[in-house]
Order: C-alpha cells, then sequence, then structure tokens
C-alpha cells in the first residue's frame, strides 16, 4: 500500500477526502501524520495526541458490493483488524467499546472514525481514521486513556505498528462480503465490551440507566436489555456507555 508521509496536518482525513476528490482512488492509500492538529473523534470530538509519540493515519479503502444500509460491516472489519494489529504487539484484554473505540482493559487506546465515499448513490469507498496512542504517557482530563507504552512497559516504533495495522486492514476487507457477513458480526460482538453485564448508560437528555448489552442490529444500533425485560435499540446519537 503507498503510504504518503507528512510532518504537521489539520486532519488525516479531510487531507484523504480532499485528495480521493482529485484522484479519484482505485486501490487503498495511507496518510499518516508525524502530528494531527485538528483530529477528529466521534460526534465532533477532538483526538488528543502528543506530535510524534502516536499513530495517527487516514486510509483509504475501495468498497465494492457494499450497500450503504450495511455500512456498520465496515465499521466492524475495521475495529477488527485493528485488534488483529495489537494482538500481534501482545496487548492483551483488548475489547471493541461500541460503536468503535479499542480498550485494554478498561483503558481506550484507539480511536475509529470511518467516512464513507459515496457516488451516485452507491458506496464506493471508504476513509478510516485512526488513532492508536503509542508512546504517549500523559493525557489531560483524559482519565480513561492507555497507551501500548503504559500497558506493556515498551516503547514502540510507530511505523512498525502502521505496517503491521495496514497489512491486518487489507486482509479484513479481502473478506468483506455479504456471504461472511455473519461471521464478521459474530466476531464483533465476542468482544464487544461489557456485552451481557450490567452497564449504566446516559440518554440524551443526561439521564442514567441500567442496561445489559446484548448485540448490535445488522445496521449497528445497539441492543441493550432494560429493567422492564425489554430489548431496545439505541444508535450512537441517543446513548453513551459509562465505564
Amino acid at each position: 500500500m503507498d503510504i504518503i508521509k507528512v510532518d504537521a496536518i489539520d486532519s488525516t482525513n479531510t487531507f484523504l477526502r480532499d485528495l480521493n476528490r482529485k484522484k479519484q482512488f482505485t486501490n487503498p492509500i495511507c496518510v499518516w501524520a508525524k502530528e494531527q492538529i485538528a483530529g477528529k473523534g466521534q460526534m465532533g470530538t477532538v483526538w488528543q495526541s502528543n506530535p510524534g509519540e502516536n499513530l495517527t493515519c487516514s486510509v483509504f479503502m475501495q468498497v465494492n458490493s457494499i450497500k450503504l444500509t450495511d455500512q456498520f460491516y465496515i465499521s466492524m472489519a475495521s475495529s477488527l483488524a485493528v485488534c488483529d494489529a495489537l494482538s500481534d504487539f501482545m496487548v492483551t484484554k483488548l475489547s471493541i467499546k461500541w460503536p468503535n473505540d479499542i480498550l485494554s482493559d478498561k483503558q481506550k487506546i484507539c480511536g475509529i472514525l470511518i467516512e464513507n465515499v459515496v457516488k451516485n448513490g452507491s458506496l464506493t469507498g471508504v476513509i478510516i481514521g485512526i488513532g492508536i496512542n503509542i508512546n504517549q504517557t500523559s493525557f489531560i482530563n483524559l482519565p480513561q486513556a492507555g497507551s501500548l507504552k503504559e500497558i506493556l512497559g515498551t516503547h514502540f516504533n510507530v511505523e512498525e505498528v502502521l505496517q503491521v495495522l495496514l497489512k491486518k486492514l487489507v486482509y479484513r476487507f479481502s473478506k468483506l462480503s455479504v456471504s461472511n457477513f455473519k461471521n464478521l458480526k459474530e466476531e464483533y460482538e465476542t468482544v464487544l465490551f461489557r456485552k451481557n453485564k450490567p452497564s449504566t448508560f446516559l440518554d440524551v437528555k443526561g439521564n442514567s440507566f441500567v442496561g445489559i448489552i446484548q448485540s448490535v442490529t445488522n445496521q449497528g444500533k445497539l441492543q441493550v436489555l432494560l429493567e422492564d425485560e425489554i430489548v431496545s435499540a439505541f444508535d450512537l446519537k441517543e446513548i453513551s456507555l459509562l465505564y
């Protein structure tokens, strides 16, 4: 896979999206930034990363024969690819906090932001923004954040982590097809953070409630068993899971 290396950039996702509009990529390509000034997270949040200490990159992957209604399978494949890569570096207790944060035990070590590339109403590709905390050991006002160095006590070569990650992404996307959706969803749900455990959630009004994560729908909604024995499905804008 071709890799574009840049020293400092506002957002790798924005850079790659704009570049794709000009070039119309048909092959996978990665933009890797040593420093990301305005990195984006889910729901408009900012990704905090010290220059040169972590992996901040975005990858364009072509997508064929995947309907827009099935786009959450792309998120599943991307999340599992990151878990695959981190497993190769002996990171333990990995889980996916819905929809696609990667945790080791309860420490968040990776965030993923996926943007669709749509042409004539059809999904033709995706831009996957990935931020992995690697060598940073101090996170301001982020008590749940962690890094590979904190967890394993070892300094890592960021480019080595990137190379392994890209191989895992290519492999996962090679298996991304309707015939494999069932297996992909089962694998994702197996490592879903706090699945089958009583957990506390916040709704959009800030009210807390207790529920038990059961699964995800094909569209990526979180299915939660509530106290009245009813299973309700929530999307990302409706609830947040507390640690």
